[in-house]
């Protein structure tokens, strides 16, 4: 078995959102859900991947964590000084 990313899709109520591939992004996500899909044993929507993709994204991405914590740490003093 491969080490892909991407583990089991989760099935939760999805927040509805349109967005614009490019062409070549659109082929690859196709190709990356047929090689899951085969690998899991199941049928996979190329569409179904893109929020658990961006999620391990974001958890991955160590500047966005640093930021996102130094933001979270600074809201509690800014609303304890208004």
């Amino acid at each position: 078995m491969s080490k892909l990313k991407l583990g089991d899709i989760r099935d939760e109520k999805p927040v509805k959102l349109s967005v614009e591939l490019p062409a070549q992004v659109h082929r690859d996500l196709v190709a990356y859900a047929e090689i899951l899909g085969t690998e899991n044993r199941q049928t996979l929507e190329p569409a179904k991947l893109i929020a658990p993709m961006l999620e391990r994204f974001m958890k991955t991405d160590r500047g966005f964590a640093k930021l996102r914590k130094e933001r979270r740490s600074a809201s509690p003093r800014s609303a304890q000084e208004r």
